[in-house]
């Protein structure tokens, strides 16, 4: 008996498609594991405050690349830089106000998901409060004025005592419809003599 093993053999056996698939899960589970391992961060720390101090500070300081992101779930190149430049910074004592307004002095308010009321961030502030109270007094004004509709309070109100026309005006009023009757007739005499034809 002998041992024959060709191309046409393996994907008879259904043995070509096995590896295949045997492949792709070790490709997909060595590149997961290395963007895995790529994701930790490692500092050492003198207590356990410093690093609480250090968690808080990246929770709230924003990556300037990804925009809607904080630095603790980014991994651009800049966010990692700001989290070593954190982390010096706790490391030689520093506050957390010391921290924050070196960050706001070199990358300005944007830095920080809690900017200081100050004239340039107004906008950011009191907008906000500003419109949600002018369209709740929106929604007020026009629920009662829908109200008052329902009941038939609002509206012009319209004077119901008619006075009489004058003999001018009777006379324009007549010379108005005769010629509007007449009007009317021409277009039906058009329009039967073109359906004569």
């Amino acid at each position: 008996m002998t041992f024959n093993l060709t191309a046409f053999s393996l994907i008879k056996g259904n043995l070509l498609p096995k590896l295949a698939s045997l492949l792709l899960v070790f490709i997909l589970a060595t590149v997961m594991s290395m963007s895995a391992h790529a994701a930790i961060d490692v500092y050492d720390f003198d207590s356990i405050q410093q690093e609480a101090q250090y968690r808080g500070l990246i929770e709230e300081l924003r990556c300037p690349k990804c925009q809607n992101q904080n630095l603790a779930g980014s991994d651009a190149p800049i966010a990692q830089d700001l989290k070593q430049k954190t982390y010096d910074l706790v490391k030689d004592g520093r506050s957390d106000g010391e921290i924050r307004d070196y960050m706001q002095e070199r990358y300005g308010d944007f830095i920080s998901y809690k900017p200081p009321v100050r004239p340039s961030t107004w906008i950011l502030w009191f907008f906000p409060p500003l419109l949600l109270i002018l369209l709740i007094a929106g929604w007020f004004w026009q629920t009662k004025r829908r109200q008052l509709t329902a009941r038939g309070q609002s509206g012009p109100s319209v004077d119901h005592a008619t006075t009489p026309l004058s003999a001018t005006e009777k006379a324009e009023l007549q010379r108005l419809l005769s010629r509007s009757d007449s009007d009317t007739d021409f277009d039906r005499d058009i329009t039967s003599t073109e359906d004569k034809k």
